[in-house]
């Protein structure tokens, strides 16, 4: 093996795209908007690059689940991090819902300058950040990755993609094995109707939220080691290396990779937002959409080079698990964020306004399981998604250049859209309610076999 082609060489380049950005960080030397934007984005590439061949080798002792419920915990971790600021600073500046009553927080568009009104734009900026990425994640992610596995099934003959005749209805399937995640996204996603009906995110949303996290992982970590496919480069030659050293290997690589992404993506997000209002673009929207697509870069590029090693079915694994635990940690822990800094026990308030952006975002994610439920997902399916998701974002555009600073269009707009995936979603499962019953079978084999019993396997799971 040449040494360009050795793996160490590919590792090393890695390393070397992400350097700068350290170097940058730990001296706090300042540069411009664009240069900071383009030096953290190469970094986050290259960690992402490093995040997925230390998943990919973990596999080799731990359940693949598990493994790629790690990898989708660090690549959401800037995710976590822009949240966690926004929801830190409502709560130190006192941010209650009795406190934000009246108060005016520069609207959507440019933020309050200081004080009271800052913090409590702060608490709406958590919660619009946070549903921002939830429906980027599915508008893009999982449509993008399904047209992206189906472009690159021509030149890799994935296994996963099912050619088929008719408008647009290649399919790409799915594991079944991903029952389990399918299932608990379906009943985290029920209890985010039901959140903005609180008066705001508070402890029981933690505890619900939070512990069917903790129950998932509990589930996934008692599964079998599966052989799986044989791996190639950068994995294969990590999986060689004597246990004890590959432990370290991998746990080195997810370290280094999620320190990476967590000390870059922020101020690659921040940077993109001043780009973004130097050309006209107000900061309430830059935060919900740009920034979380900045900081769900690292994960759409991890999903993509699994696709392009014709591995779709671990990326779509990875995506799905990546919307667990956002839709339940991410949530659930704002509220202990904005309590420590609050000081005390509170409730993270937010406005009408984010309450109609969680009743869309779970009604996206409804949809969109809905779409699953029978373990794949069709062309004209994950066209359908997108297309949904990019017309609600140009029109609430459109809205903000008319209405500015939004008024009640925006939340017509958020209702409106929010009926249509509930009524499509609720068309598709009755359509296909058949299929719903086996996946929730899957999930209950899944659990009697991690709890130690011995079940037999649904006829329907291979």
């Amino acid at each position: 093996m040449s040494r360009l082609r050795h793996p160490l060489t590919a590792i090393a380049v890695a390393v070397a795209v992400s350097a700068p950005w350290v170097g940058i960080w730990a001296t706090g030397t300042g540069f411009g908007d664009v240069a900071t934007v383009a030096i953290s984005g190469i970094a986050v590439l290259g960690a992402s690059f490093l995040l997925t061949w230390g998943a990919e080798t973990a596999e080799k002792d731990v359940p693949r689940a598990f493994a790629i419920a790690v990898l989708a915990v660090l690549a959401v971790a800037p995710e976590y991090a822009v949240d966690a600021l926004y929801a830190w600073g409502a709560g130190a500046g006192g941010a209650t819902a009795e406190a934000c009553q009246g108060v005016a927080t520069g609207g959507h568009g440019a933020r309050a300058a200081s004080g009271l009104a800052s913090a409590c734009q702060d608490a709406n900026l958590a919660v619009a950040n946070m549903t921002g990425a939830n429906r980027i994640l599915i508008g893009i992610g999982w449509a993008g990755i399904a047209l992206l596995t189906v472009w690159q099934a021509r030149r890799t003959a994935d296994p996963a993609v099912d050619h088929r005749e008719g408008f647009l209805a290649t399919r790409v399937t799915l594991d079944k094995d991903i029952a389990t995640e399918i299932t608990f996204l379906f009943a985290a996603t029920t209890w985010a109707f039901f959140v903005p009906l609180g008066g705001g995110i508070d402890i029981l949303d933690f505890v619900v939220l939070v512990g069917l996290y903790v129950v998932y992982i509990g589930i996934i970590i008692r599964g079998d080691i599966e052989a799986g496919e044989e791996h190639v480069g950068v994995p294969a030659y990590l999986q060689s290396f004597p246990r004890p050293l590959r432990i370290v290997t991998v746990l080195g690589l997810f370290v280094f990779s999620g320190f990476l992404i967590f000390i870059a993506v922020e101020p690659f997000a921040h940077g993109l937002e001043n780009i973004g209002e130097s050309v006209g673009i107000p900061a309430f929207f830059m935060i919900q959409w740009i920034a979380p697509l900045a900081s769900e870069s690292p994960e759409l590029i991890v999903v993509s080079v699994l696709v392009y090693k014709a591995r779709s079915t671990a990326g779509f694994n990875a995506l799905i698990s990546s919307k667990l635990n956002q839709w339940t940690l991410l949530i659930g822990t704002l509220v202990v964020v904005y309590s420590l800094a609050l000081g005390r026990y509170g409730t993270l308030p937010f406005d009408q306004i984010q309450a109609a952006e969680i009743w869309i975002t779970a009604a996206q994610s409804f949809f969109a399981l809905a779409l699953l439920v029978d373990f794949s997902i069709s062309v004209r399916e994950a066209v359908a998604l997108f297309t949904l998701f990019i017309s609600q974002v140009l029109l609430e555009f459109t809205f903000l250049r008319v209405w500015e600073p939004f008024p009640d269009p925006k939340f017509e707009l958020l209702v409106a859209y929010t009926v249509v995936y509930l009524v499509l979603g609720t068309a598709i499962l009755v359509v296909r309610r058949h299929r719903l019953r086996e996946l929730f079978e899957l999930t209950a084999f899944a659990v009697r076999k991690a709890t130690g019993r011995h079940p037999t396997k649904p006829d329907h799971a291979d």
